[in-house]
């Protein structure tokens, strides 16, 4: 595809930033570069920088609302892996479930079960995330860290879903290194029970250095690689 090649090599520019800077935050933490998957978040771009990234080597890429990430997930022809990031509504959690490889933001039993009813209808399984609230008063989703070991077992028995960890936002206007520092150490205690479960999702454009240091195997880059989102799309 024929893509404007200012857009090209901005997006290009930004994804060698943060290449290095993550390669520079695995270094520091004594950590090799391939433990971390880096997630390039899409929302409210365009699906032709979602091409671009495809063809510069980007597997993964992040969506918080649905319509805008089915239609965007249907709109790219590359084979890529689709993270859902934000709050989901249950009535939602369906159609989300047709096209999410990963949802990232299940904070409640009854979403595990539409979700779970949504991947059944699509004949596939889709892996999940536990987010965790650390009690920040934003508004953000989440469950505090004692509810953690209830919902993730909730995952794990589900049809048609599979537990594969935990995620976290870091409350706003605060140093994010102690709350990735716990998200770390709840993701071993979860291991315990349930060895599959892996993964720890943390880390944005302005922590996620904080987040490969605390252990993080999955961070959420959007601002960083693509440049400051625009009003409208």
């Amino acid at each position: 595809m024929n893509h404007p090649t200012s857009r090209y090599d901005e997006i290009a520019a930004g994804l060698a930033e943060v290449e290095g800077r993550i390669a520079a935050a695995c270094a520091d933490a004594g950590r090799e570069r391939s433990e971390i998957t880096l997630i390039v978040v899409t929302k409210t771009y365009p699906a032709s920088d979602v091409e671009i990234l495809a063809e510069l080597g980007v597997m993964d890429v992040g969506e918080n609302r649905h319509p805008e990430a089915g239609d965007k997930a249907g709109e790219v022809g590359a084979q890529l892996r689709w993270h859902f990031l934000g709050g989901l509504q249950t009535n939602k959690a369906g159609a989300v479930a047709q096209y999410a490889d990963m949802v990232h933001s299940v904070d409640r039993a009854k979403l595990v079960n539409s979700l779970s009813r949504g991947a059944e209808a699509a004949g596939r399984t889709l892996r999940c995330l536990v987010q965790v609230d650390f009690g920040d008063a934003d508004g953000r989703s989440g469950v505090a860290p004692s509810g953690v070991p209830e919902l993730a077992a909730a995952v794990a028995a589900a049809d048609h879903l599979e537990l594969a960890g935990v995620m976290t936002v870091a409350p706003l206007g605060v140093d994010p290194a102690p709350h990735f520092d716990h998200l770390v150490r709840i993701s071993a205690d979860l291991r315990g029970d349930h060895p599959q479960a892996t993964v720890v999702s943390a880390g944005m454009s302005g922590d996620f250095e904080d987040a490969v240091r605390a252990g993080a195997t999955h961070l959420r880059i959007g601002r960083s690689v693509l440049g400051e989102r625009a009003s409208t799309r």
